[in-house]
Parts: C-alpha cells; structure tokens; sequence
C-alpha cells in the first residue's frame, strides 16, 4: 500500500489553488471473561485471525486517490495476547491547551472537562447502540402507562468512592443544586423538563415537586409531559454526594475543591492526584459496582496535537480519545504499535453567525436585528461561498466530510441525507449578494452593505493541529473572493476557553465577534433544544424563531413517541435550518483512536463505557519500530 505524504505547505498551496481557479470560473463543486484455558485458546486462535483480517482491511483503508473512509475502521479493539494481573494505562486528552478543570458533571461545559470526568464518575443510567435508555445501568426503571412518571431503582452496590452509598436523595440533591438561582452552571435547561423545577428555580416552592424520595435507593421523578426524549438521555442522571457539597454554598461550589482538587465519584477509578490542567492520576475502584478494575490505575495527560504521534509512537500514552484526522496519512505505517480503531463522530463542525445576545435577566435569546449578519441572503452567499468538499479531501483525506444538515450522520434514523443544502458555487453566492443590494461602492474590490456603508465581518476561531490556521485563512479567502470583507478576530486564533467565552459560554457575548468557526458534540438524544432552543445558553448564534421553537417542541411531545411522526418532525427542522442558517455545518467527522497493542477491551462505540474491562498484556507499552 502506497503512503500518503501530504504536508501542511503542499496543502495550503493546494487550497490557494483551488481559491485561484474559483475566483477566476466561479465554478460550482457537487460534490470479554476469560474465566477457562479453553476460552482462552479460542481467543488466541481468534485474536491470529483478527490480527489476519484486521492487516487484509488496512491495505484497503486508501483509496487509489489517496482517501479514506471512516467504513474500514473498526470499533472494537483487537485482543493480541493474554492479559496482566493489574497494570496501568496512559491516556493522552489530545488538546491545544489545558483542561479547565471543572470535575463534575453538573458544573461542567467542555469536552475536555468530560474526559478527564468520564475515568472516575459516570451516569446512573446506560443506553444502546440507539441511544435508548436500558435496565442495565447502576439504576433501572419502571414507567407508568401515561409515560410521564419514572420510578428509578438505584443498584443497592452503588457507593460514592469515600464508602458511602449513592442514594435517591443524591440525585434528587443534583436537580435542586442545578435549579437554584445562584448555581453557575449550564445544565439548568437539562432539568426544566421536571415537574416544579422552574417553581423552584423562581423562589416559589421549598421543594421540586416532580422529585420524591420513596426510599435510600428508589427515586420518582414525574415530567411536564411524556417524551421519546425521555428515553434517550432526557433525563438527568447524575448524582452529586450531597454529604461532600451540603455545607457548600451553591454560588461557590463550581470553585470549590470538591469540584476542582478533590472531586469524588461513583465511577471506575477515583481520583488520586491532579496536576492543574495538566494530569490527573486515578487508582482502581476495588468497590466499583460492576466490580474492580482490571487495571490497578490510570494516568491522564494532555498531550498537543502536534506532539500526539510522537507520543504514541514513543508510548509515552497508550491511546488517546481522538487523532487528528489529518495527520493520519503520514502516520499510517510508522505508528505500527497502535491499532486505529474508528467511528462517526457524534459531531460537525459549523460556521455561526451572531445573531443576538443572551438576555441572562430572562435566561433567553435576544436577537438584534441590526447585526451585520441579521440578513439571511448574506449568510445564505457565504455558504455558497466556502468549498468544504475541498476542506475535507485537502486537509483530512475523506476523514471529514462535507456537512448537510444540524443532524449528523451518527444519528441515522434521524439524518436527513436527502435535503439539499448550499453547496459550493462562487457564481451564485455573488448573484445573491448583488440581488441583496451587497455592492462595491468605493471600487476597493470589497463590499458595502445595501445603506453603502463598509461591511467588515469580525471572525473567531479556535486554536487547534496544524490545519487550524490554514483552514481558518481559507474561509476568510474565500469570503473575500466573493467580495466580503472578513477579519480574523484580534489578527490570530483563540485558546479553546477563551474562544467560548468570548462567543457566549458565561453568558456575555463579545460584541467584537460576528461570524465564529465552532465545533458541536450532539448528544445521544437527537433532540437539538439544547443548541438551538430560545432559552439555551449554549444557543451560541442567539437565534430565535416561531417555527424553529415550534418543531423544537414537537419532536419531543408525545405524539413523536411515535418514530414516523418524530423523524418527520426532525426532517423538517433540518431543512428550516438549511433555510434560516444561523448557523451552517461545514465538516462530519470520523473519530479516529488509536490503540496500543498492548492494550485489550477497548471501544469507541457510542454505546461502550466499560472502563473496568480494559487490561493490558505488558507492563510497559509496546514502542514503535
């Protein structure tokens, strides 16, 4: 098999390329027990033939012109070997900068925090490969025949980490610390679907009504009104030790040491040390209710994306949680100690723009309707505008592919493959833009805005690999050869914190910003109220319509219980948003995760969360040839 040899200048040369041909044609692009020595024969015999497989499969990864897809990677880990008694992982969180450090699931707002969460705290419910709820997770449940009452049962072997037990009132304790109005975090929007939490939230009840403790383990919560959603990661499942945070000011708990030096959890692994930002070292749960760990302990670290590779090719880490997908041609072969295991990403890339701001006295969107991007024909150009074909094939092989619709693909009852969205054509975003009244007055090559005044398009992006910059400069180029003027925000990228903060994240938007590069993880419940709904904080565009909220509330009332109804529903909130554009999704993406060979019981299906099954069959990582 041939090696794809892409480097980051070759690309940038490439993309200018593309940009030069188009402004000259404006041309369109379409574009697991091993408990018996018999059982443990068979995995070898079948581990040599994955191993077989597995090497006839890489050989087919390429393409003949030099791409890939994301259909011959497995998800499952290849089992080489027997396992070790015990042993230790290294986990690399691939990211730019560090983590924040906000250590629990009711505080938390980005990815990275989740990661480092994900090792020694977990949700009290599990789902499937369809993202439904099932009775297989610490609690299960009974619901009523109405669908709008939920009795939970709590695992009588399910204990915080300090011995105690997880008990109802636990849970119930995570709703009310939410609900309250001094608590700083996001989740609030994941609980007003609970009968009397707004009541709560507003001061006007001691207690949230829909909450009953029945007993130590058993916990009834009652909702406005049945939903699919409820199903499907639209109940909140995280339990807080309301012993470790009762005495705690719920202003002052997202700063306090039990989130942020000390934090407990029900999970796999508990925490032992945590360098800020940087590391954390967890030790096996000997309690753990599915029970103890296979690994004696794990060690996590941030690692840059621009060291990742040296860093598994040294075994420095043993896997990381996602690698950049644009590095994987030069890295193919000579990573030849890891196994890349690969999936849909339950995410996209999108290009936002700033509708509005957040009206945090009414925790709700406002929309301005004198924002330089207010006009939809102008959003409508820069989509033409912007070739993602040629993003995804230059700069990550077919691993990221043109985006559709605000429904990614890893939801495929849901995505609607069939709804035409912009695509490029540099010839038609101009004609929008002239029919709009966007000319060049003064003759600089730019455009005014239909009064004749000067149009400038302030732009933020995150810092990220070596495609960050590159990538960034390519849609500014691109706008600017359809004649809008786009400046990079402060003249660089920003730090991934900095960058959401600054787009809405605490709840003030930078009024400096106009149009923003951003990247969304959907959740396993399709519903997307919580990007998108009026009164979401992370409705980062701060875009709001009577239609859009509409369709919101349809796909989660109880006539979408109904499936037909439901995916109905969903296809024509798609197609809105390809209409309305708040936003528009540039990139899908493959989660690609590699995996040294040492290491046994691994996965990236969406599904998986089985961390106490991971082992090791060494006790140093195998390095690179």
């Amino acid at each position: 098999m041939k090696k794809a040899s892409f480097s980051k200048l070759l690309l940038a040369l490439m993309l200018v390329f593309l940009l030069v041909l188009a402004a000259c044609s404006g041309g369109s692009d379409e574009g697991e027990d091993t408990g018996s020595d018999t059982e443990t024969e068979e995995g070898t015999e079948d581990s040599a033939k994955e191993k077989d497989d597995a090497a006839a499969k890489e050989e087919d990864k390429e393409s003949e012109d030099g791409l890939y897809s994301i259909e011959d990677f497995s998800t499952e880990k290849t089992s080489e070997g027997e396992a070790i008694d015990g042993g230790t992982l290294n986990f690399g969180l691939v990211s730019s900068s560090v983590f924040e450090g906000t250590l629990n699931w009711n505080f938390y707002s980005g990815a990275p925090d989740a990661e480092v969460i994900e090792w020694f705290d977990e949700s009290l419910l599990s789902t499937d490969e369809n993202f439904t709820f099932t009775q297989d997770g610490a609690a299960t449940f009974e619901v009523n025949e109405a669908g709008d009452v939920f009795t939970f049962t709590i695992n009588e072997n399910v204990n915080w980490h300090d011995g105690e037990p997880v008990t109802a009132e636990d849970w119930a304790y995570s709703f009310e610390v939410i609900a309250d109005p001094d608590y700083d975090g996001v989740r609030y929007g994941n609980v007003t679907n609970v009968v009397g939490v707004e009541e709560y939230h507003d001061g006007e009840a001691d207690t949230i009504s829909g909450l009953e403790i029945i007993d130590d383990k058993t916990l009834q919560m009652t909702f406005k009104q049945a939903s699919p959603s409820l199903l499907a990661s639209g109940i909140w499942p995280y339990a807080m030790p309301k012993h470790v945070f009762e005495d705690i000011p719920v202003a002052e708990m997202s700063a306090s040491d039990a989130v942020r030096v000390n934090p407990i959890g029900m999970g796999p692994f508990k925490v032992e040390s945590i360098v800020p930002g940087e590391s954390v070292t967890y030790t096996a749960n000997e309690d753990y209710w599915q029970g103890a760990p296979k690994l004696d302990g794990v060690t996590l670290s941030v690692v840059g994306p621009q060291t990742v590779a040296q860093a598994l090719e040294s075994g420095e880490v043993d896997l990381v949680d996602a690698f950049p997908t644009d590095q994987y041609p030069d890295v193919e072969e000579s990573l030849n100690n890891v196994e890349f295991l690969g999936n849909i990403d339950m995410a996209y890339t999108y290009i936002g723009f700033k509708l509005g701001s957040w009206d945090a006295d009414n925790k709700k969107v406002q929309m301005n309707p004198d924002a330089k991007v207010a006009d939809v024909e102008l959003r409508r150009a820069m989509w033409h505008a912007v070739d993602n074909d040629a993003v995804a094939n230059q700069f990550y092989n077919g691993l990221r592919w043109n985006a559709t619709t605000l429904i990614p693909p890893s939801h495929p009852a849901y995505h609607d493959e069939t709804i035409e969205a912009p695509t490029f054509d540099l010839d038609l975003a101009n004609q929008i833009l002239d029919e709009a009244g966007y000319e060049d007055v003064d003759g600089d090559g730019m455009r005014e805005n239909p009064e004749g005044e000067e149009l400038v398009l302030n732009f933020a992006s995150m810092e990220g690999g070596d495609t960050a910059e590159p990538i960034a400069n390519y849609y500014i180029q691109s706008w600017g050869n359809a004649g809008i003027n786009v400046q990079l925000v402060d003249g660089r990228l920003l730090e991934f914190n900095a960058f959401y903060d600054r787009i809405g994240q605490t709840g003030e938007d930078d009024p400096a910003i106009d149009i923003y590069q951003g990247a969304w993880g959907v959740g396993s419940d399709v519903d997307p109220t919580g990007l998108y709904g009026p009164n979401e904080l992370f409705n980062f565009p701060r875009y709001e319509n009577d239609e859009n909220e509409a369709l919101l509330a349809d796909g989660v009332s109880p006539e979408a219980m109904d499936t037909e109804y439901r995916t109905e529903v969903y296809s024509e909130w798609q197609a809105l948003m390809v209409n309305e554009i708040p936003v528009f999704p540039t990139l899908y993406r493959a989660q690609l995760v590699p995996v040294n060979n040492r290491v046994q019981g691994y996965s990236v299906a969406h599904e998986w969360g089985d961390l106490h099954e991971i082992s090791v069959t060494a006790e140093e990582p195998v390095v690179a040839e």
